[in-house]
């Protein structure tokens, strides 16, 4: 008798141990990016940034953007000036991990940095427009990657604080 009622309370034990380890969040989507996102948030938020490279589909592109700097304000204003000519758009960092847009359809937890401009197609600022990916970012550099759904083309895009 004290065998079969030690039997049951080491099972109960082991079923209660075990479905303490299986916590609700483990359905497969544990990618939190929030700190990572106001990390780079924080960082592009301080300071201006210049363009220092920006290849659209293997042309160097980025002369068309000498002499501005971004400013990446925090209610999501981005503004682009060279001291004659100013753009205003707008700029957010998002989790991508819901999206079709990816990169890679594998990589489900890589971080967008979006970026539009309210401009013409023919304004050099239009090949701005869209929901990068980002390669790496620290305090100084933030570099993204896009590739085009539409040519297959790979946009690089290279932003360095001031």
């Amino acid at each position: 008798m004290k065998t079969r009622i030690l039997r049951m309370v080491l099972l109960t034990l082991s079923v209660s141990l075990m479905s303490a380890m299986c916590s609700s969040d483990d359905d497969g989507d544990s990618n939190n990016n929030s700190q990572e996102i106001a990390q780079i948030e924080n960082e592009v938020e301080s300071g201006t940034w210049r363009v220092s490279s920006f290849i659209d589909s293997g042309q160097d592109e980025t002369n068309d953007f000498t002499g501005y700097n971004f400013t990446f304000d925090a209610n999501g204003t981005l503004t682009a000036t060279n001291g004659n000519t100013t753009y205003t758009g707008s700029w957010s960092v998002t989790d991508s991990s819901n999206s079709n847009d990816d990169s890679s359809s594998n990589d489900d937890d890589d971080i967008d940095f979006n970026i539009s401009f309210n401009v013409s197609e023919n304004n050099d600022f239009d090949d701005l427009i869209d929901d990068w990916d980002i390669v790496s970012h620290n305090s100084t550099t933030i570099s993204l990657i896009d590739i085009s759904g539409g040519n297959g083309g790979t946009d690089t895009l290279v932003f360095t604080k001031n």
